[in-house]
């Protein structure tokens, strides 16, 4: 049997529907308490908790030189390869990294020539859409 349930995680409300499972033995199952509010300790009650997705983590900023062109995801995905350095020069066109997303190997390339400024994330990355990647002068 299936039951529905609204749940919030990060401020966004999602609708889910979840399976009973019964014990094969007994028959029964298993009761789930329903949630209660709890009081937080002084120490915790008006920081704010952060919580990331596990291999979101980015190591490097994503300061961009004023001036600079920035290259963002398209699409949220993985970082398979990046092929410059910072201070690298590029040409319009050029294969600068390679994003997998939905199973599939996309080449993020320069829009314009220019040399890199910045490069903001790794081979191994997860990125979101609209996350800065990298950025040219």
């Amino acid at each position: 049997m299936l039951k529905k349930y609204k749940i919030k995680v990060n401020g966004n409300e999602y609708e889910v529907e979840v399976e009973e499972i019964k014990d094969s033995l007994t028959g029964k199952s298993d009761e789930i308490a329903p949630a209660k509010n709890i009081e937080l300790p002084k120490t915790v009650k008006n920081q704010a908790i952060n919580i990331k997705p596990k291999n979101h983590e980015t190591n490097k900023s994503s300061v961009v030189p004023s001036g600079a062109i920035t290259i963002s995801a398209p699409m949220p995905g993985t970082i398979l390869r990046v092929d410059v350095k910072e201070g690298d020069l590029v040409k319009s066109g050029q294969v600068l990294l390679i994003l997998e997303a939905m199973k599939m190997e996309n080449e993020i390339t320069a829009i314009n020539d220019g040399k890199i400024a910045s490069i903001n994330v790794e081979k191994g990355d997860s990125v979101n859409a609209g996350d800065i990647m990298i950025s040219v002068v």
